[in-house]
């Protein structure tokens, strides 16, 4: 029985230091992304933020991970901007429209 208590306390470490090694990289991650984003030109960067927070408050009601999307959209608002297009002619003036669209 020890034995046993042993093996489950061994097994959920294992499981605490994988989650620390993944809240770490994606940690990483989210100050990676952070750091393009303040790289967009301005416009981009309140186009971004207000699609962030309107695609996080939806999420949350839809259960859909964000984290794929966000990094499609920062990655695209990337290529545009490298394009000299205005982040407007891009999303339309709906931003909201826009990022409803991302999910369809």
């Amino acid at each position: 029985m020890a034995q046993a208590a042993e093996s489950e306390c061994g097994t959920e470490a294992g499981k605490t230091e994988m989650n620390i090694k993944e809240i770490l990289e994606r940690k990483k991650e989210w100050r990676s992304s952070r750091q393009r984003i303040r790289e967009l030109p301005k416009a981009y960067q309140i186009v971004y933020r207000e699609s962030e927070s309107y695609l996080m408050k939806v999420f949350c009601v839809e259960g859909i991970r964000n984290s794929d999307i966000l990094a499609d959209l920062l990655l695209f608002f990337e290529e545009c901007a490298a394009s000299g297009n205005d982040v407007l002619e891009v999303t339309g003036p709906d931003v909201a429209a826009f990022c409803d669209g991302l999910l369809e």
